[in-house]
């Protein structure tokens, strides 16, 4: 293809601020992968360049090991540490990249800062000319929709978690209430999030769900009844994924079902507090072999479908979740799940309770821990309720299916361009 016949392509800039393996991150690849599939010219403006990202088969840049070559391009980690890219080493014509972090020679006051930081993406977006700019989590939707401002470039912002956490601050909520009424369009994952905002805000609402990852819907389901006696839980090791009620629950149910044991998958900051607390309560299995009867923690690997499609159970603890794709995923390889009802609220919209999974009310972790063991001690005791909650899980797989929902994104945003 030429370059002319390229730059008639509709164009679309995806912002974050890497992407490094996180549920935000993963939607964004895979919707870049899927624009520029269709033909669109797809440009990911991050502001970091992570030590730990996702794939992107389509990648028109090259991660350098070092400033090797005249191609080298320095930009940053999130710990602001130096990296190098090339920029042109990956596909020939593939996904392209901006970095738009600040260089240390680039620095001035804070306020002078963030005057940079606005000036430098508005050069970015001027440059780059897209039909569309599309921004993911907090601060990053109030920097686009600004430094957008004047430019005539529709700005897409998607808040991707429950509102009140992604702009829990005084000035940021401010900022968020004044510029959101000027973005192109704002996307939740749930009924619950869009309800958060004002009258301002809420006409320019847009729920559009998570697809389901193609590693899952192409995984074969293993019939449940041919599954090992094993938990699982699938996320960020951090508080407010909080783990520590499923280790409370599955230390006293284990007690009664002592074949069963407890894969734990990710990692953060909590990790060395969990072990502990497995430690503490004797179900840490310190081999790593997965022993019944035992806790093992996993961190993070690669094509989590293959490793946990085998299990029984899935358990999500949050305090809060948008969209969960974990769930999801748990879900669409016919697991038996229970889940949090966390705000704001998707959860809720993925299971019915009591038909496709259970769902545990907040309170008090304690409580929840407790009501986390009863619903194990229930479906382990009834297993053909749990093969036919994880039977109707497998409608997600329809629901949730990538084309089905890449479509609905790709219908909104023809609309707006």
């Amino acid at each position: 293809m030429d370059e002319r016949a390229s730059l008639k392509k509709k164009h679309i800039a995806m912002y974050i601020g890497s992407l490094n393996k996180g549920g935000a991150e993963r939607v964004m690849c895979n919707l870049a992968e899927y624009f520029f599939s269709i033909g669109y010219r797809v440009t990911l403006v991050t502001t970091y360049l992570s030590d730990d990202e996702y794939d992107i088969p389509d990648a028109a840049w090259k991660v350098l090991k070092a400033n090797n070559g005249k191609n080298a391009v320095k930009v940053l980690n999130p710990d602001e540490d130096e990296r190098y890219v090339d920029l042109k080493g990956g596909a020939p014509v593939g996904i392209n990249r901006v970095f738009s972090a600040l260089m240390p020679y680039e620095k001035g006051s804070r306020i002078q800062n963030f005057t940079k930081r606005i000036d430098k993406l508005t050069n970015i977006w001027e440059t780059l000319k897209p039909d569309l700019i599309l921004s993911f989590l907090g601060k990053n939707n109030v920097m686009a929709i600004q430094s957008a401002s004047g430019l005539g470039i529709p700005v897409v912002v998607s808040v991707r978690a429950t509102p009140s956490e992604e702009y829990p601050s005084f000035g940021l909520n401010t900022s968020m209430k004044f510029l959101f009424p000027k973005a192109a369009g704002v996307v939740v994952q749930t009924n619950g999030a869009m309800d958060y905002f004002g009258a301002f805000i809420k006409p320019k609402c847009k729920v559009l769900p998570n697809a389901i990852n193609e590693e899952f819907i192409n995984h074969e389901v293993v019939p449940f009844d041919d599954r090992k006696k094993v938990i699982v839980s699938v996320g960020r090791l951090d508080e407010n994924k909080n783990q520590k009620i499923l280790i409370h629950a599955f230390s006293h149910v284990v007690k009664k079902y002592p074949d069963y044991r407890l894969m734990i998958y990710g990692d953060g900051p909590t990790r060395n507090v969990l072990e502990k607390l497995c430690g503490s309560l004797d179900i840490l299995d310190e081999s790593g072999r997965g022993l019944p009867g035992k806790v093992t923690f996993k961190g993070s690997v690669d094509r989590i479908a293959d490793r946990i499609s085998e299990a029984e159970f899935f358990v999500l603890t949050s305090r809060t979740e948008g969209m969960p794709n974990a769930l999801i995923e748990a879900m669409s390889l016919g697991l038996c799940c229970i889940s949090t009802d966390c705000p704001c609220g998707g959860p809720a919209d993925l299971i019915e309770n009591g038909k496709n999974g259970l769902l545990i009310p907040m309170d008090t972790d304690v409580t929840m821990a407790a009501n986390i063991c009863h619903a194990l001690d229930r479906l382990m005791a009834d297993l053909p309720q749990a093969r036919q909650m994880a039977g109707a899980a497998l409608e997600v797989r329809e629901k949730y299916n990538p084309d089905r929902v890449n479509n609905m994104w790709r219908e909104y945003f023809e609309e707006l361009i």
